[in-house]
């Protein structure tokens, strides 16, 4: 196994060790042995930017499903190294903030970490995979895995519902996903994503390339929470707040991201592709920022901006896909889009990761996140007011911070867009700038609100559970970092220019590049008075008197019913489901073993028969069948009366001898056919069955079916026929159809010389079906826990009764 290979399992490996830690090291925080795992797979993956910045990836593979296409394929590229350093750098600082937010003493830090360490597995499998299938895998892994952090307060309602709202919606996605993984392998024979880009002329107009595109996408845009998949976003907030900085900043809603930037080159040049990943983009956008201005909780209003951002990055690798259609020019006016994608990428990652990192300290501090009972915080926290206008004013677009360059850059893209003479953008393009200026204007509004009405403003004890005080330094480190990155990217942009921007647009458009070369990126605040600036302008401007007059005008947004909400029609898609699957489970979950039996026998019965009918199956061939001696004759008649006779007993007691003598005969077939090792093991079980059955029945009731006139049941008597109609038909047919020759000549050949054994049946149980006999010893072994759990259950209880 590779190092790199090593470093995406390092995670998931590690975090079977962490309840380990718990238990043994009780007095040290968890998160201590957590944190050096981000911190080494960090400096690990540093090490690849030599090779990314030079336009090489590396690629190691283990084998495993090699006949199904399927392996282990890890790959790092300009793109999976971006996301692998956000991955395990804002990994790591997570991991620092959360031990001093996670009391040691007050929350099952094992359970948290595990939870974490799984995650951040995954999402690195998710980036580096090459093999679809395996990428799937670890796709699901993170939705799993978000499902267990955003309800690891488990015993909140809230918890619970947005846990569960998260899951649903995302592993849809995910199932949409694999229909479209599963298209591209019926049009390429491959799963590999190198081989897929590749090819991806030639599926251009093949019939299930716009399907796959659409199941590709519906992925993308649930993971990534976009309209109008977002509602599960805002109800993930309930999660721990290094839950929220980690997975709604930086990590698991960037998949989606991931996955348009992957498949660009594969769907890139498609119109459907442009337009759906740029509108959708865009509107969630606009609707994201126009309702985060609703928000009064400090944790939603970053949840309804996160949804905004990403939607802002979507739209920009859609409207960067357009430049496959046009020849690489030096000005790179048609490349601008993705490199904006990738710089807000990582601009939003610092920002909103520090933001999140604050409300949770103004949490901590204060006992709530408020705003309407917030407020003159920033005499009492002013490192915590610090980093949060930093955060917030590059979120809204101001110099000098990282934000107002990208956000330039994704006004820059807007207006080319209108320039481009594809896709009736002549037409319907200038909505895409015109609806980036709104966005953008409610972007500076909440931001503002998020800042001022918390930090500045009335002073309001009365309504806070805790004074107020500035956080301990444990908390500040991170936020301080992530800011500071802010400030350095803003002030010197071109560190990730060469680094990680121009490697990851090599991955995401490399049919523009030849042979040698690289994107040219170079990243500067002026640019003269264009018409971007004077957008910035108008957005500062208009910001400015809506947040000044936002008491006036919030009212409008209760004139929207809130039974248009999407949460609404969520909740009532829910609860119509479970009521119809609870009027159908009722229908047959009757309660009746007999009508349970009843369903399985019929079903058995059409499915089989009609299997037999339609594939002319049957057939009876007795070439190869032995002589039928008076002895077989006779134990058959013997078997046959026995079992009839059980019918007919009016004593539980009767009945169980009966169905003893049928064993004891059947085990006399085994003598007769001479395999003495069954005919001992059928009589020792048996023998054990009876004795169990007797004890068992002697507490049961006697029967009361003779007490009345019996009644013929003709539809037990036609399924109880037709049951052994069908399976003797099908034994006759098997017996008849031997396609391959008996494998017992191979156990006879080999028995010996390759197991060393002479007792055939035992070699077989023990070696050539080895793994077979475990885990039907591991299944006994499950099956014994679980009675011992209920017997110590039941004594508990009596003893507490």
């Amino acid at each position: 196994m590779s190092s790199l290979h090593l470093a995406i399992l390092a995670p998931l490996v590690l975090s079977i060790f962490i309840p380990l830690f718990y238990r043994i090291f009780r007095l040290i925080h968890t998160g201590w042995f957590v944190l050096p795992i981000p911190i080494v797979l960090f400096v690990y993956f540093l090490t690849f930017l030599p090779e990314t910045m030079r336009g090489r990836s590396l690629i190691e593979m283990i084998n495993w499903i090699p006949s199904l296409g399927i392996n282990f394929t890890a790959k790092v590229d300009g793109l999976g190294l971006l996301f692998a350093l956000l991955i395990t750098g804002i990994g790591a600082l997570v991991v620092l903030y959360s031990i001093y937010y996670l009391a040691k003493n007050k929350e099952k830090l094992n359970h948290f970490y595990v939870y974490l360490l799984l995650f951040m597995g995954a999402m690195l499998g998710v980036v580096l995979s090459d093999n679809l299938i395996v990428m799937y895998g670890f796709w699901e892994l993170t939705s799993f895995s978000s499902f267990l952090l955003i309800g690891y307060w488990y015993e909140r309602d809230k918890s619970r519902y947005g846990a569960q709202k998260s899951m649903l919606i995302t592993v849809f996605g995910g199932l949409a996903m694999l229909g479209g993984i599963i298209l591209l392998y019926i049009m390429t024979g491959t799963f590999s994503v190198t081989e897929l880009i590749s090819q991806a002329n030639a599926i251009f107009n093949n019939a299930l390339f716009v399907p796959a595109l659409v199941c590709i996408l519906l992925g993308a845009f649930t993971k990534s929470a976009q309209f109008p998949f977002y509602i599960w976003l805002p109800d993930a907030m309930e999660a721990p707040t290094p839950v929220s900085a980690y997975l709604h900043s930086a990590t698991m809603v960037k998949a989606g991201i991931y996955l348009v930037a992957r498949f660009t080159p594969v769907f890139g040049e498609h119109f459907l592709w442009f337009w759906l990943v740029t509108s959708v983009g865009i509107l969630t956008l606009v609707w994201g920022s126009i309702f985060a201005v609703k928000q009064s909780d400090l944790k939603a209003i970053l949840a309804f901006s996160t949804v905004s951002q990403l939607g802002l990055i979507m739209s920009l690798l859609g409207a960067g896909a357009a430049a496959l259609h046009y020849e690489f020019l030096d000005e790179n006016i048609y490349t601008v889009a993705v490199t904006a994608a990738i710089f807000h990428l990582v601009n939003h990652a610092t920002f909103k990761g520090s933001l999140f990192m604050a409300a949770g300290i103004i949490d901590h501090e204060t006992g709530t996140r408020d705003i309407r009972k917030l407020g003159g915080l920033m005499h009492f926290m002013p490192i915590t007011f610090t980093i949060s206008i930093i955060g917030a004013f590059s979120m809204a677009g101001l110099p000098p911070f990282n934000g107002f360059l990208s956000k330039e850059m994704f006004f820059t893209a807007m207006v080319h867009v209108t320039e481009m003479d594809l896709f009736n953008l002549n037409t319907w393009g200038i909505l895409f700038p015109m609806l980036a200026w709104i966005a953008s204007i409610f972007t500076f509004v909440y931001s503002m609100i998020l800042v001022f009405k918390t930090f500045t403003g009335k002073y309001q004890p009365d309504k806070l559970d805790k004074k107020p005080h500035e956080a301990p330094m444990g908390l500040l480190i991170s936020p301080v970092i992530l800011v500071s990155l802010v400030i350095i990217f803003g002030f010197f942009p071109n560190l990730l220019s060469d680094s990680l921007i121009s490697p990851a647009m090599a991955s995401i458009l490399p049919s523009l590049l030849g042979a040698g070369e690289e994107f040219m990126v170079h990243i500067s605040f002026w640019h003269g008075p264009n018409i971007e600036l004077f957008m910035t302008l108008g957005v500062i401007i208009l910001g400015i008197i809506l947040f000044k007059t936002h008491a006036k005008w919030k009212k409008i947004y209760k004139a929207v019913p809130e039974k248009l909400a999407l949460n609404r029609f969520y909740d009532f898609l829910i609860e119509g489901i479970q009521s119809v699957s609870y009027k159908v489970t009722n229908t047959y979950m009757n309660g009746s073993i007999r009508s349970y039996l009843v369903y399985i026998f019929t079903f058995f019965i059409v499915i089989l028969a009609a299997t037999l009918i339609g594939k002319n199956a049957f057939t009876f061939d007795t070439s190869n069948v032995s002589s039928i001696g008076v002895y077989e004759v006779a134990l058959a008649i013997l078997v046959v009366l026995a079992s009839i006779c059980i019918l007919f007993a009016k004593s539980r007691m009767t009945s169980i001898i009966l169905l003893g003598a049928v064993g004891y005969t059947v085990s006399l077939f085994y003598v007769l056919f001479r395999a003495p090792d069954l005919a001992l093991t059928q009589l020792v079980i048996e023998t054990i069955s009876v004795a169990l059955f007797l004890v068992c029945f002697y507490h049961l009731p006697k029967l009361r079916r003779f007490e009345t006139r019996m009644r013929f049941r003709f539809t037990n008597a036609l399924i109880s026929v037709g049951v052994g109609v069908v399976v003797t038909l099908i034994a006759l047919s098997a017996h008849s159809n031997k396609l391959f020759d008996s494998i017992s000549q191979y156990y006879v050949e080999n028995t010996y010389t390759e197991a060393a054994g002479k007792n055939m049946v035992n070699v077989i149980l023990v070696d050539f079906r080895g793994f077979d006999t475990l885990f039907e010893i591991t299944v006994l072994a499950i099956a014994s826990l679980g009675i011992f759990g209920m017997i110590k259950l039941r004594l508990n209880r009596r003893k507490e009764g």
